[in-house]
């Protein structure tokens, strides 16, 4: 199971991004926990400085804006 982090304070976007991640897990086959990272200082503490972030099993992986779908799934595979 891979354990990701999406960080934001709750904004449009980072909803989206959460349902990209489900929507990308549900297609390859993948078991996800996904956890909402809303606290400004954790946020700062990853090293996000634009919202929403992602990380996959603790390394960020992106920041600032939706993620690409082909890199979110091959972050996913890897």
């Amino acid at each position: 199971m891979k354990t990701i982090k999406v960080y934001g304070p709750g904004c449009k976007r980072c909803a989206a991004t959460e349902a990209m991640v489900k929507d990308a897990a549900a297609k390859l086959g993948i078991e996800v926990d996904v956890e909402k990272v809303t606290d400004a200082k954790s946020i700062a503490m990853a090293g996000v400085m634009s919202t929403p972030g992602l990380s996959v099993d603790g390394k960020l992986v992106h920041a600032g804006g939706l993620p690409d779908e082909a890199k979110l799934e091959s972050w996913l595979k890897g």
